[in-house]
């Protein structure tokens, strides 16, 4: 509560920091947004014209662009507490001074301008901002939960105010409706979390009915809007009814969830973990399962759990409409699969003897716990296949619909594939020494199939990268050991065409390779004659030798032999300047000066002289 009380001056705490610490450039867009959103001043104020707030697409459009498009509440929290102190400095509508707090109240009387009723709403968006960040922490911190109910409820008030407000005769009709399903969309979040199943159902439904009813009235366009917003409550709503005893609505809530390949929001946590209480239960009745003729006991409750929603995952998967969503489920898939192999593991630790995969003494027959890994692994790989074959057939797609002049991002090679498929070699690799399958001569033959179907596949993008490169000899190459591949399989599928029906068709890659074939062929033989013309128009035979013909390019293939001409040799003669002579002839004109006065003085000097100079009486 007191995170969220406005300090003296009108505005929070830290929503002050943060609107004074911004920059210009934001500053000057937050400040455009205190504008009337509708509506002129003027006959406004003298209520010639209603009032009118778009409720639903300003918190749409404040959310997207201040955090909640990331799930980040506190952001957004703070985006509400500075807008409201910047609209209550614009309206002049200040909660007292630096010195005092007087509480003010958003008045009927106070609505000649449409920022009033935006004031009440950023309160309201404040408040349910700040309990789905509580919400977020509960998670760990289940104390926070207290302060979360208490924020909703602060919320609720708030958009029962602004409802209260919009009954006015100054507010038009549609800003009414709008007011009246925010609040109930609040109100149905607030008995959602205090589990009054009845009550959020109603106002669940009161809200969805007054958004259908909006969106019906207006243009296409403005009824996107309203419709995803009851999109959005329909899993609330299903979830109340299942609570309630309505027991067809867990299959609804489930296809929901794997439509969109998983929840966001409200319901997120609680539809989980519905989801796993119903397997839970169903997972109590399950004690074995089989698999490839032998069954073993299934004991671990998580691995029941799992083994019990993969048919749901399949299913999911095979029905999802967008590659986002089908490798959402992939992941998600694999996560559940590798927590209840971990599962298994642990089981398998303390016995020493089910690590060398014996049981009673039976050389080459592996424990039940072992038979069970070796069945979990199996999944994983499988699935890691499916996942990674369905990456490779999108790359394809992309692969033929390119555009060659589109440098926006980057373009798919085959590159890309190859190494896809490399990956789904290795795990076929993997699934030939799972233990316990090793005598299993059909699952062996299987599995090799599906190995030359997927080397087929590799080989034949190995070649289409040598293509790019115009390696004309190593591609044909390839395409040939493709059409090897795809022959075996041919010959060799009879009895498993029906486990091999979910793979690639390999009749479609042997039309395929042939006219690739072709196409090869003839771009080989274009680009001979092409380099062959390169070659003749560029061999300019002349005689100059190499040394003089530096700038030109020509080929001469006699620069390779022994008589390759790169010099003359010897070279000719050619004349050359001679290095001058210098003789000094100023020499003998030189006369020196006189040296007799230096003479003289040598004379006079001496024993006298040396005396007078040590003790300094020299003139």
């Amino acid at each position: 509560m007191a995170a969220e009380k406005q300090v003296p001056g009108g505005g929070s705490g830290g929503g002050g920091g943060g609107s004074t610490g911004s920059s210009g450039g934001r500053g000057g867009e937050e400040n455009k947004e205190n504008e009337r959103p509708s509506a002129g001043s003027k006959a406004n104020k003298e209520f010639g014209d209603s009032l009118s707030l778009e409720i639903l697409q300003i918190i749409k459009e404040s959310q997207q662009q201040h955090g909640l498009r990331h799930g980040d509440f506190q952001r957004y929290r703070g985006y509400c507490s500075r807008r409201q102190r910047r609209l209550r400095k614009t309206l002049n509508f200040k909660m007292g001074n630096r010195h005092k707090f007087t509480g003010k109240k958003v008045t009927e009387d106070l609505l000649t301008d449409n920022r009033y009723l935006l004031l009440v709403l950023m309160d309201a968006e404040r408040a349910w901002s700040y309990a789905m960040q509580l919400k977020q922490e509960a998670n760990t911190e289940p104390r926070k939960r207290f302060h979360l109910l208490s924020r909703l409820r602060k919320a609720v008030k708030h958009a029962e105010e602004l409802e209260r407000l919009c009954e006015s005769n100054r507010v038009d009709a549609k800003t009414k409706l709008e007011a009246q399903a925010y609040t109930a969309y609040l109100s149905g979040m607030l008995r959602f979390e205090h589990q009054e199943w009845k009550a959020a159902i109603e106002a669940f439904n009161k809200c969805k009915t007054i958004y259908e009813k909006l969106a019906s009235a207006f243009t296409e366009e403005q009824a996107v809007l309203y419709n995803q917003r009851v999109e959005e409550i329909s899993p609330n709503i299903r979830y109340c009814a299942y609570n309630i005893g309505d027991q067809s609505a867990i299959n609804e809530l489930m296809q929901m969830r794997l439509r969109s390949g998983g929840t966001e929001g409200l319901l997120a946590e609680k539809l989980e973990a519905l989801i796993t209480q119903t397997r839970a239960k169903q997972a109590a009745t399950m004690s074995e399962v089989e698999w490839r003729g032998r069954t073993v006991p299934v004991k671990i409750d998580k691995v029941r759990i799992f083994l019990l929603g993969l048919a749901d995952n399949e299913a999911a998967i095979a029905q999802a409409e967008s590659e986002g969503t089908k490798e959402r489920l992939f992941e998600s898939m694999l996560s559940e699969c590798r927590d209840a192999i971990q599962a298994v593991r642990e089981e398998l630790k303390p016995d020493q003897k089910q690590r060398d995969y014996t049981l009673d003494g039976e050389s080459g027959k592996v424990s039940n716990l072992q038979y069970l890994h070796s069945y979990l692994t199996y999944i994983k790989l499988s699935t890691a296949i499916r996942r990674n074959e369905n990456m490779a057939k999108g790359l394809q797609k992309a692969l033929l619909q390119q555009q060659p002049e589109d440098d926006s991002k980057r373009s798919p090679r085959p590159q890309d594939l190859i190494r896809l498929y490399d990956i789904i070699l290795q795990n076929l690799v993997e699934l030939l020494q799972l233990p316990g399958l090793e005598e299993d001569r059909a699952f062996q033959k299987e599995i090799g199939l599906k190995t030359l179907v997927f080397k087929a596949y590799r080989c034949f993008f190995i070649a289409q990268s040598y293509v790019l490169v115009k390696k004309w000899s190593e591609a044909l190459v390839l395409y040939d050991r493709v059409l090897k591949y795809a022959n075996e399989v041919n010959s060799d599928a009879g009895t498993f065409r029906n486990s091999l029906k979910d793979l690639p068709d390999v009749q479609e890659l042997i039309t395929q390779v042939r006219s690739e074939k072709c196409s090869l062929q003839a771009a080989a033989i274009l680009d001979a004659n092409d380099s062959h013309q390169t070659e003749t128009s560029s061999q300019v035979r002349d005689n100059k030798p190499l040394v003089e013909r530096f700038e030109t390019f020509c080929l001469d293939p006699s620069l390779v032999t022994k008589q390759a001409n790169l010099v003359h040799f010897p070279p000719g003669f050619q004349p050359i300047p001679c290095k001058p002579l210098f003789f000094d002839l100023a020499l003998n004109h030189v006369a020196f000066p006189p040296l007799e006065d230096k003479l003289e003085q040598k004379t006079k000097s001496g024993l006298t002289g040396y005396i007078k100079g040590i003790f300094g009486f020299r003139s």
